[in-house]
């Protein structure tokens, strides 16, 4: 009828119709979506695990590949007759992991789904790229550039008085830390996007900030980072500090209108006060 309202559309497109979760759902339901969630998590996770275990050998070599220099020529030792077989379950578990990322990403980002207004929605796609690149670039930053000077760096700390016996489940749990430290902290670019556009945190006030900042991004690195050392907490860091300028040039650039809308709500706001 002419006299009654049209209810207004929501925007459609291939971001905004994708059949992620429901818009609005009970806190049960919540409950049940996480179960859900959960549950493909795990049985991804499992999947790539069982499949990692028969590819040990592969993956060891593989991580093991910039730690030669503390390894030597020498394979690394087992001290344990049961302790094999635990490492190549750990393989798998770390293994299967790495390989299931994107689906944990995507299922960690899918149960936030129903919070979102539908204008924000159209943001979940590239959040989900974003954010798996940079994982994967994190974890190749690591593993091509950090991963070998830290040894060298921790290995050297036995001096003349201890000498290293590396062993394979050392090594391993070592490699897999570290890359999946750096993974993480590589997110730091989807942070600042959405700090920024949940207004949590105002553009301006982090870009006049930025010292405060890049001393929290540094304490967060030597967080991260399981060793301690200078090398791996300055590497993270300096990674870190570098994602921040850049997201924030990126923000800036995305991000304008809303930016601006800030900056006069602030205005309004001290000349109110």
């Amino acid at each position: 009828m002419r006299g009654e309202r049209r209810q207004a559309r929501p925007p459609s497109g291939p971001l905004t119709t994708m059949p992620v979760t429901p818009k609005r759902m009970p806190f049960m339901g919540h409950i049940a979506e996480l179960r859900r969630r959960l549950t493909v998590t795990i049985i991804v996770v499992a999947v790539f695990a069982v499949a990692g275990y028969f590819f040990a050998d592969q993956m060891y070599g593989f991580l093991v590949k910039p730690l030669r220099t503390v390894l030597g020529d020498s394979p690394a030792v087992t001290l344990k007759l049961l302790e094999a077989m635990g490492i190549r379950f750990k393989l798998g578990l770390w293994g299967g992991i790495i390989a299931a990322s994107p689906v944990i990403i995507w299922e960690a980002l899918a149960f936030f789904l129903p919070a979102l207004k539908p204008k924000e929605r159209v943001w979940f796609l590239w959040t989900f790229v974003a954010a798996v690149v940079l994982f994967l670039a994190g974890a190749a930053f690591c593993y091509f550039l950090v991963l070998e000077p830290s040894a060298a760096w921790l290995a050297g700390q036995n001096g003349e008085m201890l000498r290293y016996v590396p062993t394979g489940a050392d090594l391993i749990t070592v490699a897999m830390y570290f890359i999946l430290g750096f993974g993480a902290a590589f997110e730091v670019p989807v942070v600042v996007f959405y700090l920024v556009y949940f207004e949590v945190i105002p553009y301006d006030k982090l870009h006049k900030n930025w010292r405060v900042v890049w001393v929290v991004l540094a304490t967060v690195a030597a967080m991260i980072t399981p060793d301690w050392s200078p090398v791996t907490m300055g590497a993270l860091a300096a990674a870190m500090i570098a994602l921040f300028e850049g997201s924030m040039v990126l923000v800036r650039v995305m991000l304008s209108r809303k930016i601006k809308n800030q900056r006069e709500v602030l205005e309004l706001d001290e000349e109110e006060a």
